[in-house]
């Protein structure tokens, strides 16, 4: 879950985290009386989306009054902004923060994440924060130091990182007490990223998140009823918030391959073996353990409903909380109350692989079965592209 930026920075104050004063606005009325009683003249208007890049999308504007406040958040609400991380169909801005322009001396980039690849968490600083240091990145204009959490969440060479990022050294205690803040932020909230980018460091020697992102992790949020309720599902993909309530981990893809699957590492690298076999993925899914047969009929119904979705690819492996037989019953429910179909290759083994295919054939579903992964895996992209283009 992707919390906005204005949310974002609520959470961060509760640690004692410095923010800019600002104040959300739903009209240009609303944002010209809310800089004027926070007594900002400089501000900046920045318009509230899940997606970063807004500053090169024309979608923060720097303002000198707040009748000017007023004015600039007229013009960005109800427009469609569309930035390098929302894709073609952008997000329609239905709320600005209008926020006091913060003066700074310096400043840096700094993040705390779950690295999936070393499956630590670790903290990534740079020596200057800004909209473009990826690019920065790639060209070698800038880099990155890293800090990893000891286990248990430790957090130790807070020092040492002080000193890589060349900040004097009155700053380093308080750059310590920062990243203990963003540690018990990140592992209470159970957050996968927080990212400052840019952190100002003011004249007067603090550090101000001029910008803030929160990632939480989906399957934690249960936890955090008080997260889920910034939930705002009209920027959410609907679908997705649909799946989760049936047991199904989905994301939406730009491909025309339904497929299915009951492990999120058995999902992952059934996508990369399409993509080796040529073909696009339409998304990935991942039954959850305890789904029910009409929790999975939902799921397929997600596919035929889709018209991208030109085959679909069905590679399961039984186990004893989930054997085979609840996805093909699944599939049958899905077919009978859409009545729609669509070549479907099925890949089955482990607890109740046979029974699942006796279940096939009483519910109608026409299959191709496949004996193994790859067979199963270019069959699915063949029969994809003999209906479209699937490259």
């Amino acid at each position: 879950m992707n919390l906005q930026e204005f949310q974002s920075k609520t959470l961060l104050a509760r640690y004692g985290i410095d923010v800019p004063k600002g104040r959300l606005a739903l009209s240009g009325d609303d944002a010209q009386a809310g800089a004027r009683a926070l007594g900002l003249e400089r501000s900046a208007v920045k318009a509230q989306v899940p997606a970063g890049g807004r500053g090169r999308s024309k979608g923060v504007v720097l303002v000198s009054s707040p009748e000017e406040a007023g004015a600039a958040a007229r013009r960005l609400l109800g427009e469609t902004l569309v930035t390098e991380q929302t894709g073609p169909a952008g997000y329609l801005v239905r709320q600005v923060l209008v926020e006091e322009a913060v003066e700074a001396d310096r400043s840096l980039y700094l993040a705390v994440l779950i690295d999936t690849a070393r499956a630590e968490i670790a903290i990534l600083a740079g020596p200057e924060g800004s909209e473009d240091i990826e690019d920065k990145l790639q060209s070698g204009q800038t880099r990155i130091e890293r800090l990893t959490l000891a286990p248990g969440g430790a957090l130790n060479e807070t020092e040492a990182l002080a000193q890589r990022l060349g900040l004097d050294a009155r700053l380093h205690s308080s750059f310590a007490r920062l990243l203990g803040q963003l540690r018990t932020a990140f592992m209470e909230n159970d957050a996968t990223l927080i990212e400052l980018n840019p952190l100002a460091i003011t004249t007067a020697g603090t550090f101000v998140a001029l910008d803030a992102k929160i990632v939480i992790d989906d399957n934690a949020l249960f936890r955090h009823p008080d997260l889920v309720a910034l939930r705002d599902d009209r920027e959410d993909d609907g679908v997705e918030i649909a799946a989760q309530s049936h047991q199904l981990n989905y994301v939406r893809m730009d491909g025309d391959i339904g497929v299915v699957v009951n492990g999120a590492g058995l999902g992952l690298a059934t996508l990369d073996m399409i993509r080796a076999a040529n073909g696009r993925p339409a998304n990935f899914m991942d039954i959850r353990t305890t789904a029910t047969s009409i929790d999975v009929a939902h799921g397929f119904a997600l596919l035929l409903d889709n018209p991208a979705v030109r085959s679909i690819l069905v590679n399961v492996h039984g186990g004893g909380m989930q054997p085979c037989d609840i996805i093909a019953d699944g599939l049958g429910i899905a077919m009978r109350r859409t009545g729609k179909a669509r070549p479907t290759i099925v890949r089955l083994a482990g607890n109740n692989a046979e029974y699942a295919r006796f279940r096939f054939q009483n519910f109608g579903c026409k299959v191709i079965d496949c004996p193994d992964m790859w067979g199963a895996v270019t069959r699915a992209v063949d029969e994809a592209s003999a209906r479209g283009e699937s490259r």
